[in-house]
């Protein structure tokens, strides 16, 4: 895993030079972790966002979560499976409905920032919900169902088979109970990176930091639910 956290450009280096040693990384090797996500952790910490709360990113095109305590460490990135959608967007009244009545093009893990927290569900007793109104959570990943092949999905070494869930975040048990459940017991804030939509539309007060330091290093270039 190439996780550049020495180069943080928006947010700078020191609020998170000091990984703890033991993060766990369960991400394919040579798969690395997108510049977006690098400067985006750094600006969560380095602007207060999640006012000292643990928080985890989603990259959905990578099919990767990253989880960091609320001291802005690093403590575990593995892969995820996704919802089956491509789409940012939560559907009236989706939140409403059993899992077999959710339309194909709305079964969509959405993009944007929730704060998140354990709570009850209906038919799956405690869950940590990502967003309760669209009833998304992160959980182990769900073997129900044999022919989704969710295990297998998750352990192939590319995104492209990720996406397979209703909307919500599935992760390998012993990451979810090792990593996610422990880092979470309080509660936290998610960061979903979005699949069509802007990082700028999805996220406008990182956009702007962002294009602030642009503006101050005339050098930096860019490339453009179960």
């Amino acid at each position: 895993m190439a996780l550049a956290f020495a180069n943080f450009g928006v947010a700078g280096a020191d609020a998170m030079a000091a990984q703890p040693v033991a993060a766990a990384d369960q991400l394919p090797p040579g798969q690395d972790v997108s510049g977006t996500v690098i400067e985006l952790a750094g600006w969560v910490v380095a602007s207060n966002d999640a006012q000292g709360y643990p928080f985890a990113i989603i990259d959905k095109a990578s099919a990767q979560v990253l989880v960091f305590g609320g001291d802005g460490r690093l403590r575990g990135a593995a892969p995820g499976l996704l919802g089956s959608a491509i789409g940012d967007h939560i559907a009236p009244g989706v939140a409403g409905l059993a899992l077999r009545e959710i339309p194909g093009r709305d079964r969509t893990t959405p993009a944007g920032r929730f704060i998140g927290g354990f709570g009850p569900s209906i038919d799956a007793g405690r869950v940590l919900w990502v967003d309760y109104d669209s009833a998304v959570s992160i959980h182990p990943t769900a073997t129900g169902v044999p022919s989704e092949r969710r295990a297998e999905r998750l352990a192939s070494p590319t995104p492209s088979d990720n996406r397979v869930t209703h909307g919500c975040i599935n992760v390998a048990p012993d990451f979810y109970e090792q990593v996610v459940s422990t880092t979470f017991k309080r509660g936290g804030l998610f960061y979903i990176l979005p699949d069509k939509a802007s990082v700028a539309e999805t996220f406008p007060d990182f956009a702007r930091s962002r294009a602030t330091a642009d503006g101050d290093d005339g050098k930096r270039e860019r490339h453009a639910r179960r």
